[in-house]
């Protein structure tokens, strides 16, 4: 495609690129080639203007079929080591002209090829009927030097398998058609491409005494690929960041839908038709930077050069893009041509801004278990978004971590974890409780709010010689509400952040508690004296609905005893009845007369005996029952007077 180079070409995150070709062309059509997985893409999107005046009348593109598929209906197909005996059989019958070694021609109508089996091209034989006679003219295959297919249908097929021979399985090609003249033609598309990517440098000078901001510079980096079958000589590049919304769409590939097939109906006379009825129907300031620890070595100094500064870095490599908006996305424009081999790739420098940071330790314990995090606070003053990459910390000319810079928006502060500071060592402990806050009566049911608390402890062990403030990172829970917690010093969307200030070689304790409020439902008749007795000492009940509880409670205590009596009663009851059967047994056994006589009249005094023990504990649950049916009848209204 070099006579339609590529001018332009802009990358995206997401795997695709938009290119740009534009040149001069003379004639009525151009053609370009891709590769297959690229043509629904450029289906998609081509975009086809002629600035020179001229007009763009159509493109016309491979059909999506294999070579064997597209070749099926041709007359003549040749091989690749036999092409000119494959096509002297294929046109047979046809109107040819033969050019001979002499420089004569022989033309007519093309009989065949009588092939030798060996020496074929010497020995072989091409036979032709003479135009206009009836003279078969016999000649060597050897002696041909040229063919000229008369027949216009045996042409175009020739025709048509050369064009399908020149493409490859895995490209196809599409052909601009134009109108004559000249054209100044440009044409974009998008395809698929490697995504660009970023790294970036920050290099950190010594922070300044009182202000405890440090001088800063930002490098980016972008790098980019050139998987094209072609060199990109002197383009336009420019580097996207952002999310756009892209898909695959195949509009390549032809599709015929299935339809319905209907028959020819046969009409019969209808019979009555029925129809149902109707039915009707906080910010706080930011906390001051981990002070720089000091380097000591023992034995020999060697003299070593002075670190080179952020401003230095910033001069030897300074940015080759300029930034711009692009509605929800946003643009690097690299000023300079841009020159990338085939197969090869580059890098450019896209960010070189000078700005103010600060550093801080955070500790979060489901991201760094027993140590606080070094993090370096910057807010994005380049003007530019910052597309999420890595970034290489440098600080006083030496590598002291890396991290990974989120996708930040201009102005918005980015906060970098790039080290952890294992000289502090934090233990956390969670307890939780539960107190009542308030307490209702009603329906015969105790409704109790109660404050639900976790307090946890954090304690921060600082081992080394210097003094630490320590962010304690928290989670903000909807369901919990911190409380008897000093205000949060920062607050981001999902934590809040409380400063702590570690003295060296010391262990120092901070508490945070959240509570949240819940409500548990428990029936009156749960409730027991010691319960009461405490909800009347913290003054969750006064003294009159105290003395109504109490009286609630030691009725039920009546009701329970009387419930047990009588089932102490029922156990006895069933011991005199296991009693009775045992002494009917045994009077079956004995006679009425003699000793057996005397026995069976003991046996009968029992009998009668135990009947009125029955007759009375009989009696005795009846009573109670009726007492407990009264005292049941005493709850209610006692309990209805509650409220």
């Amino acid at each position: 495609m070099r006579d339609l180079p590529i001018v332009h070409m802009t990358l995206y995150k997401h795997g695709v690129g938009y290119f740009e070709r534009r040149g001069p062309i003379d004639g009525e059509s151009i053609k370009l080639t891709f590769r297959r997985e690229e043509m629904d893409d450029i289906l998609k999107s081509l975009t086809l203007i002629d600035h020179g005046g001229g007009q763009v009348r159509g493109v016309d593109y491979d059909t999506p079929q294999s070579r064997s598929e597209r070749l099926a209906g041709s007359s003549i197909i040749l091989s690749d080591s036999r092409s000119l005996r494959d096509l002297l059989q294929a046109i047979r019958g046809r109107a040819v002209s033969l050019t001979v070694s002499d420089g004569s021609q022989i033309e007519g109508i093309l009989i065949g090829l009588d092939e030798a089996t060996e020496k074929a091209q010497q020995k072989s034989l091409v036979s032709i009927l003479q135009a206009q006679s009836e003279n078969v003219i016999v000649v060597t295959l050897s002696r041909i030097e040229g063919v000229t297919v008369r027949d216009e249908t045996a042409a175009a097929d020739l025709r048509f398998f050369l064009e399908t021979a020149l493409g490859q399985e895995t490209h196809r090609s599409i052909t601009i058609r134009l109108s004559p003249g000249d054209h100044d033609l440009q044409v974009s598309y998008i395809a698929p491409a490697p995504t660009w990517r970023v790294s970036y440098r920050l290099v950190v000078d010594a922070p300044d005494a009182k202000t405890q901001e440090a001088e800063t510079l930002l490098q980016g980096w972008g790098i980019f690929d050139n998987r094209l079958e072609e060199d990109l000589e002197e383009i336009s590049l420019s580097l996207t960041a952002g999310m756009p919304i892209s898909f695959v769409y195949d509009l390549y590939t032809p599709h015929t839908p299935e339809r319905p097939v209907v028959k020819d109906e046969n009409r019969v006379a209808p019979g009555p038709i029925m129809m149902d009825a109707m039915l009707e129907m906080a910010e706080a300031d930011m906390p001051p930077p981990m002070p720089a620890s000091a380097k000591r070595s023992r034995g020999v100094t060697l003299a070593s050069a002075p670190a080179p500064s952020p401003q230095a870095h910033a001069q030897s490599v300074q940015s080759a893009a300029a930034g711009k908006p692009l509605g929800e996305l946003f643009q690097y424009n690299i000023s300079a041509p841009v020159t990338v081999g085939r197969g090869k790739s580059a890098m450019v420098p896209i960010v070189s801004s000078m700005l103010k940071c600060r550093k801080s330790l955070i500790y979060n314990q489901a991201k760094m278990a027993k140590h606080p995090v070094a993090n370096i606070r910057f807010k994005n003053s380049s003007g530019l978004t910052l597309e999420h990459g890595p970034v290489t910390v440098l600080e006083n000319g030496e590598y002291v971590g890396e991290a990974v810079l989120p996708f930040s928006a201009d102005q918005a502060e980015a906060v970098i974890s790039y080290a952890v500071e294992l000289g502090v060592h934090i233990k956390e402990e969670t307890l939780s409780e539960r107190t009542l806050q308030s307490l209702q009566i009603k329906d015969g049911y105790l409704l109790q709010q109660l404050f639900d608390i976790q307090r946890t402890v954090y304690q921060v062990d600082n081992r080394t010689p210097q003094a630490k403030t320590v962010l304690i990172e928290r989670p903000r829970d909807s369901a919990y509400q911190p409380f008897e917690t000093d205000e949060p010093a920062e607050t981001t969307l999902d934590f809040y952040r409380y400063k702590v200030e570690a003295a060296p070689g010391k262990t120092t304790e901070f508490t945070a508690k959240k509570r949240r409020l819940i409500s548990r439902r428990e029936e009156l008749h749960s409730l027991n004296y010691q319960s009461l007795q405490k909800y009347f000492q913290d003054k969750f009940l006064d003294q009159k609905t105290y003395q109504k509880l109490k009286a609630l409670l030691d009725t039920w205590a009546e009701v329970e005893q009387m419930q047990r009596e009588i089932q102490e009663q029922e156990q006895q009851r069933s011991k005199i009845y296991e009693a009775q059967e045992q002494i009917q047994k045994n009077m079956t056994a004995l006679s009425q007369d003699g000793e057996e006589g005397r026995l069976r009249g003991q046996y009968v005094k029992q009998l009668g005996d135990s009947e009125s023990q029955l007759t009375e504990i009989a009696q005795s649950i009846m009573t109670r029952q009726q007492k407990i049916k009264q005292k049941h009848a005493e709850l209610q209204t006692m309990i209805a007077d509650l409220g």
